[in-house]
């Protein structure tokens, strides 16, 4: 492909005949709607150090100027001053398109409006072409990449994520909800409440999306959660039948005041995660209180084989897990009590379920192991919600949620994190809100 002025030479065969002339006009019809305008003239700078294409396009006498308010032919009430609009790069050669907008009197309101450019939205400097181009690959790069590529700063980047964000989340569908997950998410650095982050998803089969995010974890946060999604669609909060949530007190509650016709599911997860938690207490105080020097070099290095699932340990690792169950007796009683839950979670009776729970509690109860006792106690004051696991049919989980909290880390991180919590709320609806596309004639990426 040979540059011959400002078109291009495209030969598919060996006859020259059949050579195709591209030209920048027929290349910048295709991909941007140009109707109602023009192309007059297209100047390159291809020798300069920073090489650039120019675009001039005019209004097209044949048609009427259209207002950008109502989208309906006016007369023309001035001439406003050219201006310069960054679009799509064509080979890594910076494009712009140079146009002096009419105002046109409005036929609603009998005010002069700029008239309606299929290639601009409202004052950006950015085509709407461009600003889609850099929003798609924002969520494959990080912003400051996609701007070092695609030459670009990263305000324009910032720009082009913001106005897709907006667009979608003004256009998106919230109808046919039934299950949510809700789930907090920590940033920054530190433990204090606005490090957190309240994220609320769908988990809908064949649906997974973010719906809303907060700052902190408070009852407020997910109060002006649901609030504002009931106020996007009425009787959102009244269409749900499950919510997820791990055991944080202040979700319970809200979750039980405001969606009380829904199932509060407690999923495997966060319970595996206590067990794991008390297991891990119950070692590391046996093991500080060794005397002989055998049964510690035994217990050394068994920690993370007592977390781990026992079906799952084999081979050597297997012979070094029985060396800690032996060298640690407490330890191993407690290791016996965390593998044994599993079986709860395999029922799909509720009444069965609960009878193998009331008979676990009690046994954890008479280990006198006091971190499995506080675990049993825990379960016990929650027994209504971990049911709601089977009466949900075992089809939600906060799985799905931790899957897509993962995603969001991996969204923040690819940046190095967002110290604003505008930003953070661009980068996790932009990456993880499944929203709606702003029409385009052309996909670039």
């Amino acid at each position: 492909m040979a540059a011959t002025g400002v078109g291009w030479s495209c030969n598919t065969t060996n006859n020259p005949a059949t050579a195709i002339q591209l030209t920048v006009k027929t290349l910048l019809r295709h991909v941007q709607d140009l109707a109602g305008f023009v192309v007059e003239s297209v100047r390159q700078r291809l020798d300069e150090p920073n090489p650039r294409i120019d675009v001039d396009l005019d209004a097209d006498p044949r048609r009427k100027r259209r207002c950008s308010c109502c989208n309906r032919p006016g007369r023309v009430h001035d001439v406003l001053a050219k201006r310069r609009w960054h679009f799509v790069p064509l080979w890594n050669i910076a494009v712009f398109l140079h146009y002096a907008p009419r105002r046109v009197v409005c036929p609603l309101t009998g005010r002069p409006t700029v008239e309606a450019m299929p290639w601009s939205r409202g004052k950006s400097p950015y085509a709407a072409a461009y600003m889609h181009f850099l929003a798609r690959w924002a969520r494959r790069l990080s912003w400051k990449q996609t701007a070092e590529i695609f030459c670009a700063s990263w305000d324009a980047v910032r720009r082009s994520v913001e106005w897709v964000v907006a667009w979608g989340l003004e256009h998106r569908e919230l109808s046919g909800v039934t299950a949510v997950g809700i789930d907090e998410l920590h940033h920054g650095r530190g433990k204090t409440s606005l490090n957190f982050l309240t994220l609320v998803y769908q988990i809908d089969r064949g649906s997974r999306r973010l719906l809303w995010i907060g700052r902190s974890r408070t009852e407020a946060t997910l109060r002006e959660g649901f609030d504002e999604l009931e106020k996007l669609h009425a009787g959102f909060l009244g269409g749900l039948k499950v919510v997820c949530s791990d055991m944080w007190k202040p979700f319970l509650k809200v979750v039980r005041e405001r969606c009380g016709a829904a199932l509060n599911v407690l999923d495997p997860f966060h319970v595996a995660k206590h067990l794991n938690e008390a297991l891990d207490a119950v070692r590391r105080g046996e093991q500080s209180r060794l005397q002989d020097k055998a049964a510690r070099k035994d217990a050394k290095g068994g920690r993370f084989l007592l977390l781990k699932r026992g079906t799952k340990v084999r081979g050597r690792a297997r012979e070094k897990l029985k060396a800690v169950l032996a060298s640690l007796n407490q330890t191993s009683r407690a290791w016996e009590l965390k593998e044994s839950f599993r079986n709860f979670w395999r029922y799909r009776s509720p009444a069965w379920a609960s009878a193998y729970l009331k008979a676990w509690t009690t046994r954890a109860m008479r280990s006198k192991i006091e971190p499995m006792k506080k675990v049993a106690r825990t379960l016990r004051r929650h027994e209504d919600l971990l049911l709601n696991y089977f009466r949900a049919k075992r089809q939600y989980t906060n799985a799905m949620v931790e899957g897509m909290n993962h995603k969001a880390r991996v969204s923040l991180a690819r940046s190095f994190g967002h110290r604003s919590f505008e930003m953070l709320k661009l980068v996790l609806y932009h990456n993880l809100g499944e929203l709606p596309e702003p029409p385009c004639s052309h996909k670039f990426c």
